[in-house]
């Protein structure tokens, strides 16, 4: 296994699927569940999302070439989407490509099980995650590779299942300014790592640019 694509991957992946970011959406959803209901509903969320990651994963590559777009070319709009996110957790307003529109959130509050819609997809599983995945499949091809960021994602999810099972009590004891603190750090990350997808696309796509 590749140590450095997993760190990476896993970074990439912990920064944009961040469970302890889902959180507080997670327990505003599922407020009038029992305890019960409420973990079988955050293990369908980690479920769902991932067969929605592993199939993006596998197809991602298939997809772009379908459609003609080179790895490069998809790298610099998953670049500015990522940076999009990224600044959007930095300066607290969030990204309505994860969280909805305020439409769409009224919309949510009217689900009955949010496990698929809109906890793993849009919320986990959402334009940054697939990016982010398509991105790292077209860049490590290799079945080596492959296995790397399949590991990084199961690590991740892993992580979120048990966030999302054991929700009330961590809820309880993370604050408001933990949950801040967390967002604006996982916010620059995401930047950093979408500067680096954007320099190396226009890298590749203007030669000139080296």
């Amino acid at each position: 296994m590749d140590a450095a694509l997993f760190v990476k991957a896993f970074a990439a992946l912990f920064a944009i699927m961040n469970p302890f970011v889902a959180l507080p959406m997670f327990l505003s959803l599922t407020s009038g569940f029992d305890a019960a209901q409420q973990r079988r509903t955050g293990l369908r969320t980690a479920l769902y999302s991932g067969i929605l990651a592993g199939v993006i994963l596998v197809s991602g590559s298939m997809v772009l070439s379908f459609f003609g777009v080179s790895v490069d070319d998809f790298r610099i709009a998953g670049g500015i989407v990522l940076l999009m996110i990224g600044l959007g957790m930095l300066n607290g307003t969030g990204s309505s490509a994860h969280t909805g529109t305020p439409a769409e959130q009224e919309h949510h509050a009217q689900v009955n099980d949010p496990s698929f819609y809109p906890m793993a997809f849009p919320m986990i599983v959402g334009p940054g995650t697939i990016t982010t995945l398509v991105l790292l499949a077209g860049s490590n091809g290799s079945l080596a590779g492959y296995l790397t960021i399949g590991a990084a994602l199961a690590a991740v999810l892993a992580i979120l299942a048990v966030v999302l099972f054991f929700s009330a009590a961590i809820g309880h004891h993370l604050s408001q300014t933990l949950r801040t603190i967390m967002t604006r750090l996982m916010g620059m990350i995401l930047a950093a790592i979408a500067v680096e997808m954007l320099v190396a696309g226009l890298g590749t796509v203007f030669p000139g640019l080296n």
